[in-house]
């Protein structure tokens, strides 16, 4: 064998253009084995886009008429509105009378006419029914002047009955003093439900105090932080509320129908400011009736009566009407109507009695024979 020291065997000769690379041919239509791969992707993708096209189609919906709903509420809440409630009872017995209630702190025109509703079996039965609603653009005395004289002169009504629910009998008696003064017209009753007399009567005075230095500063309430609030101030008051009425009172605030945070600020302020020495002697021969709960936790029922039955004693004619066994305390008729309607009925039947029947025509005889028609 002979071998050569120091001499490597020559590299393979590498030639200046390399064959391409081979591809595998393309698997044609007809081929079973590619559609056997592809179908199961396709049915899953299809299943799939369905699926999130149904999801997401309906979630736009939904956002999309939550706005439209939302932008027709705020548009058509920009102006005070009297809201009348139809009862045929009333419109047909009573055409020439109204209640309208004065709605409280924080209550929509929805639940203004719920109280109505919950209150028209006693309610109707002197007068026809109505509320003020409330411009979302915020508490505007006049602006309710104005309505409430409208309403009246359309219907063409000779009697009117307030009722004053929460922070509403304030301003259910200004209102009527405003009415008297700038129109010569008198109110019959005014109902105080629950009604502080000035800011001293509200307990809660560090959320009061707070609202009204923020609106005055020209700071506005997100809706947010609004409904944190109310859940945690229903939640402490929770003895005077069962959870499902926490639970719909602060979704009530936090939806499209809700009052606007700056009504809710001018609601505060209102309170804050309110002076009912103003009015004294200048709402005439009006009937007060004052009706509360010792178990208020908003108003103290006490000092609230005291000094509506002082500064009003020419007027007050009820000032110990009790809504004892209502729950919440403050101002729910809408909760405990089997506690209002006969309280109601009381002042209508003490303060607005109805004129007596008319006797049955009859003809007496020569002979003392009675004689009645058919």
């Amino acid at each position: 064998m002979d071998v050569q020291v120091g001499k490597l065997p020559a590299p393979p000769e590498v030639t200046e253009n390399p064959p391409a690379p081979v591809t595998p041919e393309p698997e044609t239509a007809g081929d079973p084995g590619s559609w056997a791969r592809v179908l199961p992707y396709a049915a899953r993708l299809k299943k799939t886009s369905r699926r999130n096209f149904l999801t997401f189609a309906g979630i736009s919906a939904a956002l999309a008429g939550d706005m439209l709903f939302t932008r027709r509420v705020q548009a058509e809440r920009r102006a005070t509105k009297i809201l009348r409630v139809p009862d045929p009872y009333s419109d047909l017995y009573f055409p020439k009378a109204s209640w309208i209630l004065f709605p409280g702190y924080k209550t929509s025109w929805e639940e203004a006419q719920w109280i109505l509703n919950s209150l028209r079996p006693a309610l109707h039965q002197r007068g026809r029914l109505a509320a003020v609603g409330y411009s979302n653009l915020g508490l505007d005395v006049d602006e309710i002047v104005r309505a409430v004289i409208l309403h009246v002169r359309e219907l063409e009504l000779e009697k009117l009955y307030f009722y004053g629910h929460s922070f509403g009998g304030m301003l259910a008696t200004q209102v009527a003093a405003r009415l008297l003064e700038l129109h010569g017209v008198e109110t019959q009753v005014i109902v105080l439900d629950s009604s502080p007399f000035s800011r001293a009567d509200v307990l809660d005075q560090s959320w009061f105090d707070g609202v009204v230095f923020l609106y005055e500063n020209g700071f506005r309430v997100p809706s947010v932080l609004r409904g944190g609030y109310e859940l945690g101030e229903r939640v402490v008051h929770k003895d005077e509320r069962t959870w499902r009425q926490i639970l719909d009172q602060t979704m009530e605030q936090l939806s499209p129908i809700a009052p606007s945070s700056v009504l809710i600020q001018t609601e505060s302020a209102y309170i804050y400011h309110f002076d009912g020495l103003r009015f004294a002697g200048k709402i005439g021969g009006a009937k007060m009736a004052f009706m509360g709960n010792s178990k208020d936790g908003t108003v103290d029922y006490e000092s609230a009566r005291a000094g509506w039955s002082k500064v009003f004693g020419a007027n007050m004619a009820l000032p110990t009407l009790s809504t004892e066994g209502a729950r919440p305390a403050h101002a729910s008729p809408q909760w405990n109507a089997s506690v209002y309607r006969p309280l109601l009925e009381q002042v209508q039947n003490e303060l607005l009695p109805l004129p007596p029947e008319p006797e049955e025509p009859s003809y007496r005889e020569p002979n003392g024979k009675v004689i009645r028609p058919a």
